[in-house]
């Protein structure tokens, strides 16, 4: 017995759209990271490098593994706002707003 007002697909519609909308905030998300990792390596460029540790191609890496994960911390800690910016721009609510013939906020 199927209730009033309900279909079978359109469960799987709201699904597909949740798994979707998911999708999209990581990659916003993922996007932010990227800009804050090009962000911290642009900035570490400005410091004068330290014999202390030996410097070397070995540094270099950790460097810029430290980087890439301190980006991915910054950005799951809210960052700088990026990705909340291009979620709105690319989410559902600027999609409907397009095909409306709006132009998203």
């Amino acid at each position: 017995m199927q209730v009033k007002g309900t279909s079978p697909v359109g469960g799987a519609d709201k699904q597909d759209a949740r798994a979707q909308d998911a999708r999209l905030k990581a990659a916003c998300a993922e996007m932010e990271a990227v800009f804050l990792n090009l962000l911290l390596s642009e900035m570490r460029k400005t410091v004068p490098k330290s014999t202390l540790t030996g410097g070397g191609y070995q540094e270099e890496v950790c460097r810029s593994l430290l980087d890439s994960e301190l980006a991915r911390n910054m950005a799951k800690a809210g960052g700088t706002g990026l990705a909340d910016m291009l979620y709105r721009q690319l989410g559902p609510q600027a999609a409907n707003k397009s095909n409306k013939g709006q132009a998203p906020d």
